[in-house]
């Protein structure tokens, strides 16, 4: 099968397209970095020719630096999305495999020993300040015990990259609709490995630990540290999406997967163990937060397990002595996922 994979050259894109060319496909990278731009309407077209499927990586992510930086988000995620997926019904290619990711949830599910199931609202900014970071039942203001959130779960975005991620799916369910056409939006989870993009406004909080390591300063952790979250390797996304490109999913429709290892940790915890595989000082809890950000979010990924049959390869201990070890991708533009590898295909 031939693939285009946009961001092919980024952080989880060039992983995706090793996956790819190990089980025999022919995946063609089309990255912004060779002046391909999803935006554009003539270059996508043409590199539609010949191909099969697309795999959509290409986004601009992360919380980035304030509110003004949403028309880039909107066109690069929406626009560039709206502008691939019309190109691709012209072209008559019929198969999509959208990175999609866990932040449309907002926060993660909740249960009041009184109330039952609830979807506590966003924090207060006073709350945050004075340290109280649990978020508490809506009803009685007692706290709550976090869980797992399945892919039927309300979605509930909370700032501009989680609107441009959920943005995405829609569009891709109207497509399918529109077409016949196969689509599959793989909610990632907190994605580590090699070849992660350093430490900007737009990288992930792995990102920022380990840069810190490189430069022999400690973890800074944000809050308490107890922020649950699902850190999953790189290699195992990219064998999720090559996993749901060869798999026979149901035309007209979009299929979501929540796609993450199945075994909540806490940042504190991912500080302490890269911490200690780089053989760098222990991480600093700082009590510092962000707005915007959610408290708890680890999905249930049992649907991908069940139907489609991937599970996830890379152990968490293991994952993180690769992780103190690999190299860092070097600062690009914001909307860039890395400046991982070259681009192939």
């Amino acid at each position: 099968m031939r693939v285009l994979v946009t961001g092919g050259a980024g952080f989880i894109g060039s992983h995706v397209v090793e996956a790819l060319a190990a089980r025999g496909h022919d995946p063609v990278v089309f990255d912004l970095r060779a002046g391909s731009d999803v935006r554009d309407a003539e270059t996508v077209a043409a590199a539609l020719t010949g191909v099969d499927a697309v795999c959509h990586q290409a986004a601009m992510v992360g919380l980035g630096t304030g509110f003004e930086d949403a028309p880039v988000y909107v066109s690069r995620n929406d626009l560039g999305t709206a502008v691939l997926l019309t190109g691709m019904a012209a072209a008559g290619v019929r198969h999509l495999v959208l990175a999609g990711s866990m932040v449309v949830y907002g926060e993660g599910a909740y249960t009041c020993a009184a109330h039952g199931p609830v979807r506590p609202g966003p924090r207060a900014g006073a709350d945050l300040a004075a340290g109280s970071f649990e978020p508490r039942c809506p009803r009685c203001g007692e706290p709550v015990a976090p869980g797992l959130v399945a892919e039927d779960a309300a979605v509930d975005p909370r700032n501009v990259y989680a609107t441009t991620k959920l943005a995405q799916e829609h569009l891709a369910s109207a497509w399918a609709r529109s077409t016949g056409g196969t689509a599959v939006s793989l909610r990632y989870h907190n994605v580590y490995g090699p070849g992660m993009p350093r430490d900007t406004p737009y990288a992930g909080v792995a990102s920022f630990f380990r840069s810190a390591l490189a430069r022999g300063e400690a973890p800074r952790v944000f809050e308490d540290g107890g922020q649950r979250r699902d850190f999953v390797h790189v290699r195992d996304v990219a064998a999720a999406n090559v996993t749901a490109l060869e798999a026979a999913s149901p035309a007209g429709a979009l299929r979501v997967y929540n796609t993450g290892s199945g075994r909540p940790r806490t940042v504190g915890e991912m500080a302490r163990a890269l911490a200690a595989a780089y053989g760098g000082p222990e991480p600093v809890v700082t009590g510092e937060f962000r707005l915007g950000d959610v408290r708890h979010i680890t999905a249930d990924s049992s649907r991908l397990r069940a139907e489609l049959g991937w599970a996830p390869r890379v152990g968490f201990a293991e994952g993180m002595r690769e992780f103190a070890s690999a190299g860092l991708a070097g600062d690009g533009p914001a909307f860039l996922r890395d400046e991982a590898r070259p681009a192939r295909g």
